[in-house]
């Protein structure tokens, strides 16, 4: 995923450590060392995503998240 997601809303594919799919809105914070850190937009947490476990990724709309 490229640095220039940082501050937009994408949608990703994730596979999880357990094996499971799952398919989630986040608002992109920062990207490094291998990790997305990123507010999911299902539950308003803060998680980090390991970018080898991102599948696929697109912008959500387009817009800059506010």
């Amino acid at each position: 995923m490229p640095k220039k997601y940082i501050g937009y809303t994408v949608e990703i594919v994730y596979l999880d450590r357990s094996g499971r799919l799952s398919q989630r809105r986040i608002t992109v914070n920062d990207i490094r060392g291998g990790l997305v850190r990123a507010s999911c937009l299902a539950t308003g947490s803060p998680r980090s995503f390991r970018l080898d476990r991102i599948l696929a990724w697109r912008p959500a709309g387009g817009e800059r998240a506010s």
